[in-house]
């Protein structure tokens, strides 16, 4: 990760993240929270890298509800503040994201919402861009890593100038992309502030009132958009104009380079896409015949554009989503194509690369080499054929999301955090002939599992948790968790225990036990579904192991040498029980069907516990701390 912290005037080479974190450094934030979650997560890790050299307070929150709150709080209080969370993310925020444009704060607040076009690393495609418009929150949309920098500061500005909170609004391009950013001065943040006691503003039961004074402020944010300095208008006295917002700027920017039609045709460049500046659309529409509107994902601002010819009696043709698309990420390509059509220029596309002559193998997507999470699947399916069950599994977000594909095929459902046992208390009540077993990981079950599981306990679902515990936040780059025991600075932190919680929500049944003990683990599992059938109750299951890639890493780092296994050609009757059923990447099948263990391994030895000749044995001990590294 690059060093954010650098001096003013010096250019660094940044991810538009990394960007969104010097920014508001640049604007004084002093508080900044989130959950972690692609595409927005290095916001706050630049933050905590920085937060050594530059006094702040930041936090990683149990979810971003609570991290929204956090830094609400703050700005309340008269320190500007800064939450950042992923679109689905918002979700999450939303009952508290509503009000705080009733009440307003007192300094600046930032809200860095990354959406994910193309689904990259989330289950679905949602353009928050709506939620300003539904919530009166002004949305700020940048074209690039310098932009971001720059729109960040000027957010919590704006934030600051009309006591209202601010939504930055970036999609997965723009946050992980790179480039060159020139550093402004770094002020020393405001880090304590005051609670001004003002219930008439702060409680909404007086919500009424608080609706009539924040729509007033709206019509005054409404007016100032029209002076921010991101939105330019580039007339080049053609009938012909573009208005594009966000990325979709860069990307015209380029397409017409390499249409040879640059400068020919008129481009309105739209940074505040919520509200849009009002006086500015009408000033370039009234210079022009036609338009095209190139945003990414929804109609917003097309449909603002084509209001605001119909106000205005402006007889003019907006085109937008009829050669836009509306799904995925806008591509160069999409763009040039668009203009093209739009112009009436003629453009051929440049002739595709060969095809490779080598056929390359396909790689399925598959959990680590020495990751818990496959024993626990693998003991999970033994257990469950044991028992004689027909189970429903409600998967859940993280890496164990990979359970959906062969050979586990444990995750029936997934919907959202939490969803697994909020889902499986449903089918409990419903579903007759299956027993229900979620499967949750540890940050999840922190983040949003909590509430679900005193549902079950309340209202007596007859269900299996199964808590895939590997004392971190793996999906998005190893993040603490509440057990951790740690903080992202490393200092140390309390830990909180998920059996703990459990035994304190009324579940009886707790259990905890390590995935690589494959006999062990079938036997919890077979007595915790005889539990279920027998009482009608909840039963808890914690699977704990650190994560192997962590795990890894640190052994890596430190030099400290890992136990070797490997395959007796002698003892190996071609099973494919390794290699199939377990689906280790470690180990892959020979020209004989015999397993070999390839250079990914990491030394777990759970490949030696499963397999059914006794075929692989360890062959190195490795050193003495490789063990110590995993509780």
């Amino acid at each position: 990760m690059a060093k954010i912290t650098g001096p003013a005037g010096s250019c660094v080479l940044l991810l538009g993240n990394e960007a969104i974190a010097r920014g508001a450094l640049e604007g004084g934030v002093g508080v900044a929270s989130a959950y972690p979650g692609t595409p927005s997560t290095e916001v706050v890790e630049a933050l905590f890298k920085a937060s050594g050299e530059v006094k702040l307070y930041v936090e990683w929150s149990v979810n971003e509800k609570v991290a929204f709150e956090v830094a609400y709080a703050a700005a309340i209080c008269g320190v500007r503040s800064l939450t950042a969370m992923k679109h689905v993310g918002l979700n999450v925020a939303s009952d508290p994201l509503m009000t705080s444009a009733y009440t307003g704060v007192e300094d600046g607040f930032l809200i860095v919402s990354a959406d994910d076009p193309s689904m990259w690393s989330s289950q679905n495609e949602q353009d928050n861009r709506y939620y300003g418009q539904h919530a009166f929150i002004p949305v700020f949309e940048p074209a690039s890593p310098m932009e971001a920098k720059n729109m960040a500061k000027a957010g919590l500005e704006f934030s600051s100038k009309w006591k209202h909170p601010v939504i930055l609004r970036t999609t997965t391009r723009v946050s992980h992309t790179r480039g060159p950013v020139i550093l402004g001065e770094l002020p020393k943040p405001r880090l304590k502030g005051v609670f001004r006691r003002s219930v008439e503003r702060w409680n909404v039961v007086y919500a009424r009132k608080l609706r009539e004074e924040m729509l007033k402020r709206w019509s005054i944010i409404a007016e100032d958009v029209n002076n921010v300095e991101f939105n330019v208008f580039e007339d080049v006295d053609s009938e012909n104009l573009i208005i594009a917002s966000g990325l979709a700027y860069s990307y015209v920017k380029d397409a017409l380079k390499m249409l040879n039609r640059d400068g020919e045709i008129s481009i309105l460049k739209i940074a505040t896409t919520v509200p849009v500046p009002r006086k500015l659309i009408v000033k370039a529409l009234s210079k022009s015949s036609r338009v095209l509107v190139v945003e990414e994902l929804e109609p917003i601002v097309e449909v603002e554009v084509k209001r605001i010819a119909f106000e205005e009696r402006l007889n003019i043709e907006v085109q937008g989503k009829n050669l836009i698309p509306q799904i995925g990420e806008l591509t160069l390509e999409n763009v040039v194509n668009a203009i093209a059509r739009f112009s009436g220029y003629s453009y051929r596309l440049p002739e595709p690369l060969p095809k490779p002559t080598v056929n390359i193998p396909l790689r399925p997507p598959t959990l680590c080499p020495g990751c818990s999470h496959r024993a626990a699947f693998f003991a999970l399916k033994k257990a469950v054929a044991i028992s004689k069950i027909n189970p429903v599994y409600c998967g859940d977000i993280g890496c164990y999301g990979l359970g959906t594909f062969p050979p586990f095929e444990t995750q029936d459902t997934l919907v959202e955090m939490g969803g697994s046992i909020g889902l499986a208390n449903g089918f409990a009540h419903v579903e007759a002939e299956k027993t229900p077993i979620a499967i949750i990981g540890d940050s999840t079950f922190f983040h949003a599992g909590i509430p679900a599981l005193i549902n079950a306990v309340y209202n007596k679902a007859a269900i299996l948790v199964i808590v895939l515990d590997n004392k971190t936040t793996a999906m998005t780059g190893g993040q603490p968790t509440p057990e951790t025991g740690i903080y992202a600075t490393g200092e140390e932190a309390p830990v909180v225990m998920i059996e703990n919680i459990a035994r304190a929500s009324g579940v009886e049944y707790v259990e905890t036990v390590d995935p690589y003990k494959i006999r062990e683990s079938v036997e919890v599992i077979s007595n915790a579904l005889k539990y279920v059938k027998n009482t009608g109750k909840v039963a808890l299951i914690v699977m704990r192991r650190k994560c192997a890639l962590n795990i890894s890493s640190i052994a890596n780092r430190r030099g400290i040498k890992k136990p070797t296994y490997e395959v007796l050609e002698d003892k190996c009757k071609a099973c494919k029980v390794c290699y199939n059923l377990f689906s280790c990447p470690a180990i892959v099948e020979q020209k004989n069907g015999k397993a070999l263990i390839n250079m990914l391994c990491i030394g777990c030895g759970v490949c030696a516990d499963i397999c059914p000749h006794n075929a692989i044995a360890k062959v190195g001990e490795g050193d003495g701390e490789w063990l110590k590294l995993w509780w």
